[in-house]
């Protein structure tokens, strides 16, 4: 397991503002205690009220503006967790669909259903983002062109309440990690809220054993 570079995720959570939000879409599960989905959506982000825009940037951010290192920590895949079939392989054809197709989402939150364990009933919230990774100088100035683009995943596990309503994520992830400001698809960050390595290590195992 590396470290996770602090500034790094701070440059990201910079493009998760109202004014700079690098969201274009929003999808989601709504799954009951024992793993069933009650309903899913998928929406394009900016077509989102305001209010709801901000709500959802609130739960996007949570992940990568956690603490570094003690709650969001990276984890690599291993040439067989990129097998065919494998979680790698649908998060990378979520990330290149652009969360579009509701297909591949489904297969996701019906195995991370079956094998995700909750007190109650929970949401699982999907954001797709880009970033156009600004080039530095070397006094660390930004120059303003762009090196690459940065396309990602946040997925966030909510328990809710009442009308569907979201608490704060217990657990997530960051894909592909933002690793030297780019790019790294070989590997995850995994967010648990309550910062203890035995969670982050089960969300990790949830992840790499669905297929």
């Amino acid at each position: 397991m590396e470290k996770i570079n602090r500034e790094d995720m701070l440059e990201l959570t910079r493009r998760m503002t109202l004014k700079r939000n690098c969201f274009d879409r929003i999808a989601g599960a709504y799954l009951d205690e024992e793993g069933f989905v009650d309903g899913t959506f998928n929406k394009h982000f900016q077509r989102l009220s305001q209010k709801d825009q901000q709500a959802n940037l609130d739960i996007a951010k949570a992940i990568p503006f956690s603490d570094t290192n003690v709650q969001l920590k990276e984890f690599a895949f291993g040439e067989t967790d990129r097998r065919p079939g494998s979680v790698w392989q649908l998060l990378m054809a979520l990330k290149e669909c652009g969360l579009k197709n509701d297909a591949m989402l489904d297969v996701f939150y019906e195995e991370f259903g079956q094998k995700y364990r909750a007190d109650g009933s929970y949401a699982i919230y999907f954001f797709h983002g880009s970033y156009d990774v600004p080039l530095k100088a070397s006094d660390k100035e930004s120059l303003w062109e762009s090196e690459e683009v940065y396309q990602f995943l946040i997925c966030a596990v909510c328990p809710v309440s009442g009308d569907y309503e979201p608490d704060r994520p217990v657990c997530g992830f960051l894909f592909p990690a933002f690793k030297d400001r780019s790019s790294d698809v070989d590997r995850i960050d995994v967010f648990a809220a309550d910062g203890q390595s035995h969670q982050a290590e089960d969300l990790r195992r949830i992840l790499f054993a669905m297929s």
